[in-house]
């Protein structure tokens, strides 16, 4: 009864700003989020640091998806600590690689890359719980469960990717083709469903000049697929089987990513197959042979511990992290490099 309370609890969580986000967030008002004066210019205007709804939006993906890790890792029979490292070496590794990696492949400095990142933090996962392991055993812990740890961590990733699309959303990036550009019968099938972006900010205005065109909805069908694949890995990794939950979530999301790809009009790189179809396609064999490896091996029942898992959050050094990064996050994401703005500050005569 417990699970299923969880379970709705997190789609309620999910769907609300899901729904709302994609009627709301392709509008010109929720691109920018605030503006701040940090250079005093010569004509009395002040240059602006813009900050964004893109930050905002991807820094509680950030958070939302670690705390659903954290908390499936405690399930897992992981203690606090360990859940904290694994969390946090991940973490400083994939998000500042969001931007280099986007840099290597796109060649643009002023951009980041969900792909990319989430590629190397699938990568690194398999390791770094063999290390977090080697440590915990070393201090008499028992070992994390590596299927059910691994399992935690993909669920983890669907969730906060999907949440991210709703930065995607805000900022008009990672943009479908138009509607116009399709067959007959794929326009008459994703016409009700298009989404028409605003605001000449918009990354789809300013790169291919498509605001108030109706557009394939990628971010949103990527958005609700990542919803899908969370609610329904969250169930099998409930009822005890942690290896379905890990490749649906694995398989399901990669192999989107692959097809949604082929529906997108912004700039991936110069080739047909992009590096990030690639890196995605390569994803589920990487996984498949890791687990063949005698230190991923495991042969007990596993019986995760939902309720110790969800104590965990309400911990101050939990709760203290959370904060700290969506803060460092919503910063490092949501300062616009690619904007700016000049304001003018003056006083109301008739109110003095």
């Amino acid at each position: 009864m417990f699970s299923l309370f969880f379970m709705l609890v997190l789609a309620i969580i999910l769907l609300v700003p899901a729904i709302w986000g994609v009627r709301s967030l392709p509008s010109e008002k929720y691109q920018m989020l605030a503006a701040c004066p940090v250079q005093h210019l010569e004509n009395g205007l002040w240059k602006g640091m813009n900050l964004t709804w893109y930050g905002l939006l991807s820094a509680s993906a950030y958070v939302l998806g670690t705390a659903l890790g954290l908390v499936l890792l405690r399930a897992s029979g992981a203690p606090l600590w360990a859940c904290g490292l694994t969390a946090m070496v991940l973490l400083c590794i994939c998000v500042p690689a969001s931007r280099w990696i986007a840099r290597i492949v796109e060649g643009k400095r002023h951009t980041f890359t969900v792909g990319g990142a989430s590629f190397l933090g699938i990568l690194l996962a398999p390791w770094v719980l063999v290390c977090v392991n080697m440590l915990i055993t070393r201090y008499g812990y028992p070992s994390i469960p590596a299927v059910s740890a691994l399992a935690a961590m993909a669920l983890a990733y669907t969730c906060g990717e999907g949440m991210g699309r709703l930065a995607c959303l805000s900022f008009g990036c990672c943009y479908g083709k138009p509607i116009r550009s399709l067959s007959p019968e794929m326009a008459r099938f994703f016409k009700p469903m298009a989404i028409i972006f605003h605001g000449k900010t918009k990354k789809i205005s300013y790169a291919h000049q498509s605001d108030g065109e109706a557009v394939l909805p990628v971010q949103a069908l990527t958005l609700f697929i990542h919803i899908f694949l969370c609610l329904a890995g969250l169930g099998l990794f409930l009822g005890g089987k942690p290896l379905w939950a890990l490749f649906l979530c694995l398989g399901g999301t990669q192999i989107w990513r692959v097809l949604s790809e082929f529906l997108r009009a912004d700039y991936r790189g110069e080739q047909v197959f992009s590096a990030y179809q690639i890196m995605a396609l390569s994803t589920l064999p990487y996984i498949f042979l890791c687990l063949k490896l005698p230190v991923f091996s495991e042969k007990m029942v596993f019986v995760p511990d939902l309720k110790a898992g969800v104590a965990l959050l309400w911990t101050p050094e939990v709760l203290t992290g959370l904060f700290i990064l969506w803060i460092l996050t919503f910063f490092y994401t949501g300062r616009s490099t690619v904007t700016g703005s000049e304001l003018r500050f003056f006083v109301h005569g008739d109110r003095v």
